[in-house]
């Protein structure tokens, strides 16, 4: 890809995510959002790191927007699940 203006390519690098999928229109993905940032920030998991969006159903397989889910992911602390299988 080349760049665009201020547009610019970014690999969004991989990470341990925590996720909640909002259902609905987008103008309220913000309650979503702060429900999934306090569940990781409760149990002191939350990361930095880029959060992401997923579009699963939008606008373009349906105009009805009550239909639409979107995915999102917050980064949290990596779980090393080998060093459980050890003791």
């Amino acid at each position: 890809m080349r760049s665009i203006g201020r547009v610019v390519p970014f690999v969004v690098p991989a990470a341990e995510l925590a996720v909640l999928v909002h259902q609905g229109s987008l103008t309220d993905i913000d309650i979503t959002y702060g429900e999934l940032g306090a569940y990781a920030t409760a149990r002191e998991i939350s990361i930095e790191g880029p959060l992401r969006e997923y579009y699963l159903v939008d606008a373009h397989e349906t105009p009805d927007p009550v239909k639409w889910k979107t995915e999102i992911g917050w980064p949290v602390f990596h779980s090393d699940r080998s060093l459980l299988s050890e003791h």
